[in-house]
């Protein structure tokens, strides 16, 4: 038994975001909750696939003295995990401590949570990925680019809609390398955006994903077909079912000046680190991120340097959404006015900082993980 958990067993799901922190300190294993005889007096670390599968199983276990029930969901954070805990009807299990949570970002203290930066950390997990990583320098020798910033979007949000519509309006789209992989409308009572009384954001966008010579190997030449407008996400197509955009490709970064990047999370208040910002981090790109009120702050937090002697971004404290948006539309299009080169070569240093710092912290993150664990566990236990 773990001395740690005051003579309890640690029995983790092999599958889980924290199963190679934790390992070491496992006491059983499992990869199937449903054939798995379980433990009593023990602490059980469940990943989502599992949790989801055994939702039944895992609600006897939670409302039991005999477990302790974790779920690792270290792949959802902030908005999405609540909207997951809603989706499961487990949240009035969470919020009474009845289930602790390890989350990919942050939440609201009402929840018993440690946050575990997964997409942060496991973008350099890629062999891949650290080849890229090795053409930063690619990035600020090559001053003539033919695209002033990428602009990549996968699934449909209300906040990715209403910049791809700015940008279209002001022709600032077509000076970027951009994606849409949903075309489906989103709707959303925050952002208001007409045209010759037509609701913009109810309108479907156009598909489009990257030149073949600008995806990643594995995927240059997939073949998609599209469905109706109305309800067409290609991105699984594309990649084949797999996660195709955790990979690093240096020819987008290559050929633009800086990283536009709409975070998953933009309304709700706590942060959400994603592959998204963990891209142009490690590659070493400049970026502006499109994301929830403080995400600069916090972001700053971790280590990570940001641009704000070439940008203004004091954006990203104002707290009305539609106001914080228009000002993240204006910044970048004074930016795209700009001399882009001289505003790269001054963000050289901060881009290969964070370059490192990211190759540095995250061993230090996984060697802490199990520390914060077993705090989370005694205190709530």
């Amino acid at each position: 038994m773990n001395h740690l958990l005051g003579g309890r067993n640690l029995v983790v799901d092999t599958l889980s975001e924290v199963y190679v922190p934790l390992k070491n300190y496992s006491t059983h294993e499992f990869w199937n909750l449903a054939e798995h005889t379980l433990i009593p007096n023990s602490v059980y670390v469940i990943g989502r696939k599992q949790f989801v599968e055994n939702l039944d199983i895992v609600k006897r276990m939670a409302e039991s003295s005999e477990y302790c029930v974790v779920f690792d969901n270290a792949a959802e954070g902030s908005w999405t995990l609540i909207s997951q805990l809603q989706v499961l009807k487990i949240d009035d299990l969470v919020i009474q401590n009845k289930i602790l949570l390890i989350s990919g970002g942050d939440l609201e203290s009402n929840y018993p949570h440690i946050v575990y930066e997964h997409f942060l950390s496991c973008i350099t997990d890629y062999e891949e990925n650290l080849q890229a990583m090795k053409h930063i320098d690619s990035i600020f020798n090559k001053i003539d680019k033919p695209y002033k910033f990428l602009f990549l979007n996968g699934r449909a949000r209300p906040h990715r809609k209403y910049l791809y519509e700015r940008f279209k309006k002001i022709n600032l789209l077509e000076q970027s390398l951009w994606t849409m992989l949903d075309s489906r409308p989103s709707l959303h009572r925050l952002f208001q955006l007409t045209e010759h009384d037509i609701n913009l954001m109810a309108t479907v966008s156009e598909l489009k994903r990257l030149p073949p010579h600008y995806e990643f190997n594995f995927f240059k030449n997939t073949e998609v077909t599209p469905g109706p407008p109305e309800r067409t996400f290609i991105k699984p197509q594309m990649f084949n079912n797999l996660w195709g955009e955790i990979y690093l490709e240096p020819a987008p970064y290559v050929d633009t000046y800086f990283s536009l990047v709409s975070e998953t999370v933009f309304e709700h208040p706590c942060s959400f680190r994603t592959e998204k910002i963990a891209k142009p981090i490690a590659i070493g790109h400049p970026w502006i991120v499109a994301a929830n009120y403080g995400f600069y702050k916090d972001i700053r937090n971790l280590g990570f340097k940001t641009f704000s002697h070439v940008i203004d971004e004091s954006f990203d404290l104002i707290n009305n959404h539609q106001d914080r948006m228009d000002r993240i539309i204006e910044i970048v299009d004074d930016l795209c006015k700009q001399d882009l080169g001289s505003f790269m070569l001054a963000c050289e240093e901060v881009c290969k900082y964070n370059q490192q710092h990211l190759i540095e912290v995250v061993p230090k993150w996984r060697s802490q993980l199990p520390e914060q664990f077993f705090n989370l566990i005694n205190k709530y236990e």
